[in-house]
């Protein structure tokens, strides 16, 4: 029997005013149905926005330790259903189980984090005439929107949701359409630990429907989303001038192996980079330079790598990379192949469909992870984000020269380094465009409590995601006050 869920809204689980529903489908099994999701349109956000505008004030007045009382039991909940909603995450996305439980288990670590910072919330003090003491008080903003994608729907969601709520806001969440089931979870969770009624607002469906109703809505006082560059954009665009935004748009991230990199470590580095997730992270590596004279050795060491990654269900034992989490981006992924080839570069190893080549993979997005050499720097495949299991390898010949092709692209999110050089660290760390610069590790992975965010097209440059303190600068307004005179 297939599983209705619905939105919830003022406090009551509700389908769709309109009625209308979409399909959730496991990519690695198209014909698996997860269930039916409220396909909402405008007159749902509105009345989730007003219900949310009349309960956060409440919960603003509430003293920091009841706001931190319900994280930290949402955090002992979270961590309790882990490996079930990690089953339920590699199910609805298809990453392996061992990264949805990396997933799931992060929760409780972010819910934790908030839960602190809600304690620890506060202004200062200034210099002032005698007489008189003029201090700052941190407040909510009111009611923030969070949109999120479906590459991380838990641990996106969590980091915008929890210090918002941390701050005294309410909140209205649209989970990706692609993955409405951890939406749904997460959500729970929170409930559970005893957030009031009405808060927390989940609203299911599109982007072109409950994503455009929510930046047209004058109830909004905040919106903070993670998604693609052209989605970002036009968010920015519609909404009022009044309302905060904070935009995380993706990247086109590069290791630099620089020429006493070892071999066997950069290649591992890299294969975490680009292949762990499917190739699915917004800072996942996707290009590669290599100082010419290790060029030859590291393209075929990476294939070697790449060939040596199983493929297949994320539940299966022994898989090392599962399904890409959509029919789009199966056929995006495969175009940048053609694209490549058209481009005059060599698929020096995957890069291709296994649908017809496996049969137990026949109902699934399953494609086999490619290196790519033969590439210019103009080569649209070292330009734009591929979003899969694709990586680009093209030689440099000195460090200048590196630290340029590293910064030759409008997104600058992560780029990370290999080398055993101090020197050349600190040079390229202070020189290079991106927002996080990892040495001897992969790009993708970030600590909970240091500061997220890009440069360029990656963000818009608001208040960084994440990294304690400073994450709560954009939950919250700060109000001067003169006592005395």
């Amino acid at each position: 029997m297939t599983t209705t869920f619905h939105n919830h809204i003022a406090g009551q689980w509700q389908p769709a005013l309109g009625g209308a529903r979409f399909e959730d489908r496991n990519p690695a099994d198209e014909r698996d149905l997860i269930g039916l999701f409220p396909d909402s349109g405008a007159e749902d956000v509105q009345v989730a926005v007003a219900a949310v505008g009349q309960a956060w004030p409440a919960w603003a007045a509430a003293s920091p330790e009841v706001r931190a009382n319900v994280l930290f039991k949402a955090a002992d909940l979270m961590s309790a259903r882990a490996e079930a909603i990690a089953a339920e995450l590699t199910r609805e996305e298809g990453k392996t189980l061992g990264e949805a439980l990396n997933e799931s288990r992060r929760i409780a670590a972010n819910f934790r984090l908030y839960a602190g910072e809600a304690l620890r919330l506060g202004g200062e003090t200034y210099a002032s005439e005698a007489g008189q003491m003029v201090l700052s008080l941190r407040q909510p903003v009111g009611v923030v929107a969070v949109i999120t994608p479906w590459n991380f729907p838990l641990s996106m969601a969590a980091r915008k949701i929890a210090p918002a709520l941390a701050a005294g806001n309410g909140v209205i969440f649209k989970p990706s359409e692609v993955t409405p089931l951890m939406g749904q979870r997460l959500v729970e969770v929170l409930l559970d630990a005893g957030l009031p009624a009405g808060l927390l607002a989940l609203v299911h469906g599109r982007g072109a429907s409950v994503g455009q109703a929510i930046t047209a809505s004058r109830g909004i006082d905040a919106l903070t989303f993670t998604g693609s560059y052209q989605v970002g954009r036009q968010i920015a665009a519609a909404l009022s001038t009044d309302t905060r935004c904070q935009l995380e748009m993706g990247g086109k991230n590069a290791t630099i192996v620089l020429g006493d990199a070892d071999l066997d470590k950069a290649a591992a580095i890299i294969r975490r980079g680009a292949f762990g997730l499917t190739g699915q992270a917004c800072t996942g590596t996707s290009r590669v330079l290599v100082a010419r004279p290790l060029y030859a050795a590291m393209v075929e060491k990476l294939a070697e790598t790449a060939r040596g990654i199983r493929v297949g269900r994320g539940t299966a034992e022994g898989v090392g990379m599962g399904p890409v989490a959509t029919a789009q981006q199966y056929e995006k992924v495969l175009n940048y192949i053609d694209i490549a080839r058209a481009e005059g570069a060599r698929v020096v190893t995957g890069g291709a469909s296994l649908r017809e080549s496996d049969p137990a993979l026949a109902h699934g997005y399953f494609i086999s992870p490619a290196v790519i050499d033969g590439v210019t720097p103009q080569s649209r495949l070292m330009k734009e984000e591929i979003f899969g299991p694709v990586v680009a390898i093209c030689p440099f010949d000195d460090f200048d020269e590196a630290t340029t092709l590293a910064d030759d692209t409008e997104y600058g999110l992560a780029v990370s380094l290999v080398t055993n050089d101090l020197q050349k660290v600190i040079a390229f760390a202070q020189r290079t465009q991106h927002g996080i610069v990892k040495v001897n590790s992969p790009t993708g992975g970030v600590s909970l409590n240091a500061p997220f965010g890009g440069f360029k097209h990656s963000s818009n440059q608001a208040a960084k995601e994440q990294g304690g303190a400073n994450v709560m600068d954009f939950y919250t307004r700060i109000k001067a006050v003169y006592l005395g005179g």
